[in-house]
């Protein structure tokens, strides 16, 4: 049954791509879906970015075995800050100013807001990088699903998403990653709903008392407020979670696409429903992962090492009856290609667009680029697999890592940048390396360890934040013709603050 429903889904998406080929005739067809994408598209491309099977193998498990009931507080400040408050604060401006500056990426805004092709140079750089191990992580989760319930190698699955995922992507670009990302939304939804139904009614938990009631036997700290893991742990990892999705160029790309403002409205709510549900669920269903196992962590089938990211299969392994595990294997997978494709189309960009195109051959045509990100795109996918299948770093180590590095890179430039007429190039130049250089040097001296990891990401978010400001107050300042010429006329402009518009 599980392989029956692996095949459709496979055909759909390749239908997808096959559809969205025929739209896709320009560069800005394939990179932003000719800036035309509507609310639900849109909304849901951001949330199943967003969501991958780190969360649903990799953080769901480890975090709720950490944590119990407490890692709700993350699921709250995803869909809250991470989503909501993300859409309102940022997608009308940034579909504004990158229309008004005719930029396509977030490398290409810093060129025209800072006046610097060599920050453009940088970013892109970190970005093609950095994004290769998260890409390795969203590997890493769904092969551990795919290894615990059918016992087929995760090389194999790895080779499998890889095809199927650059196949549908190089043939239709942001269009068929955004059809594709409504379909597997849905799928997504469905999913968990029936996930979190199966779980709470298992005998191992016994309704949600019962259940808990089991979970304050074990520990009383896994029912409380904050769990376990203590305060700090728990913070970082909401504000990396959350607040950090407000640097990823992955989740910035879809605010250009957004075809105008009412639809921006519109995916605002869609967009943090989606993510209340599909993290609260995952998070929810993890914290009774004890329950499951015995209060014992499982150990790695290969290494016979204790390894969290073995909690979530065989929880759901037992908690569901087979037909519906089949179901759940497609959310896993749907949640990881979505977040796959928008990776590698974001990561091809930036060598594509903003080295070759922008840098090293500007008069190249446009058809060439569409042909190079093409090429990029299965490069991309091949790098992810090769880290994928030799490191050994953990799933939350390879996430927490790449998403903190490069949201403590961007967030501060990128954030004030959009509205700050004062940041200057110094300033953003200080907030790129502050929080480049914070993440490197602390996850070397950690070694990597996925207890520091996402403490690592919020501390270089933090610092990137009070040094751009810093900066760019003792620095020279742009001109007044170079600030108008981004923002428009000061008076012009005076109506916006912080992305909350008056109404009319």
């Amino acid at each position: 049954m599980e392989f029956v429903l692996l095949g459709i889904y496979f055909v759909i998406l390749l239908a997808v791509g096959f559809y969205s080929m025929r739209r896709t005739s320009s560069l800005q067809d394939f990179f932003l879906g000719g800036r035309n994408v509507g609310p639900w598209m849109s909304a849901f491309a951001y949330g199943t970015t967003y969501f991958s099977a780190v969360i649903f193998i990799g953080y769901a498990g480890r975090i709720g075995w950490d944590f119990g009931i407490s890692a709700l507080w993350i699921a709250i400040g995803n869909a809250f800050l991470g989503s909501y408050l993300a859409w309102r604060v940022l997608a009308k401006q940034t579909r504004s100013l990158t229309h008004r500056l005719n930029v396509s990426t977030m490398p290409e805004f810093f060129e025209k807001r800072y006046d610097s092709r060599s920050l453009k140079v940088c970013s892109a750089i970190v970005i093609f990088i950095f994004l290769v191990p998260y890409s390795a992580s969203v590997y890493q989760g769904l092969s551990y699903l795919f290894e615990q319930i059918f016992g087929i190698s995760f090389i194999y699955c790895m080779i499998g998403m890889a095809m199927v995922t650059g196949l549908y992507l190089t043939m239709g670009g942001y269009f068929a990653m955004a059809l594709s990302d409504f379909i597997q939304g849905i799928i997504m939804i469905i999913g968990i709903v029936l996930m979190v139904g199966y779980v709470l009614v298992h005998p191992n938990v016994g309704g949600l008392t019962q259940g808990l009631d089991r979970l304050r036997q074990i520990d009383p700290k896994l029912v409380s407020p904050v769990g376990p893991g203590g305060f700090r742990s728990l913070f970082s990892l909401v504000l990396l979670t959350s607040l950090g999705s407000w640097g990823l160029p992955q989740m910035i790309h879809k605010f250009y696409a957004i075809k105008d403002d009412r639809s921006v409205k519109r995916a605002t709510t869609i967009s943090s429903i989606f993510a209340l549900l599909v993290a609260g669920g995952a998070y929810f269903t993890g914290a009774f992962g004890r329950l499951f196992l015995e209060n014992t962590m499982p150990v790695d089938m290969v290494t016979d090492i204790p390894n969290a990211d073995m909690i979530m299969p065989k929880l759901l392994q037992m908690a569901l009856p087979e037909p519906l595990m089949g179901i759940i294997l497609i959310l896993v997978l749907s949640a990881s290609m979505s977040t796959l494709s928008s990776l590698v189309l974001v990561s091809s960009s930036a060598i594509s667009m903003d080295l070759i195109k922008g840098v090293l051959a500007p008069n190249m045509e446009k058809k060439n680029v569409m042909f190079i990100m093409r090429i990029l795109c299965i490069l991309f996918v091949a790098l992810s697999f090769v880290m994928a299948t030799t490191n050994k770093a953990g799933i939350l180590t390879l996430m927490s890592f790449s998403w903190g590095t490069i949201a403590g890179s961007f967030l501060a430039p990128f954030l004030y940048g959009l509205y700050w007429r004062g940041v200057t190039k110094a300033g953003a130049w200080a907030g790129l390396l502050s929080g480049f250089i914070i993440s490197i040097l602390l996850a070397i001296a950690k070694g990597l360890n996925a207890a520091h990891a996402p403490l690592i990401g919020a501390i270089s978010m933090i610092v990137s934040l009070i040094v751009v400001p810093i900066v760019s107050l003792v620095t020279p300042k742009f001109s007044k013709e170079h600030i108008d010429a981004i923002y428009g006329k000061e008076e012009d402009t005076a109506k916006f603050k912080w992305g909350l518009e008056l109404d009319t």
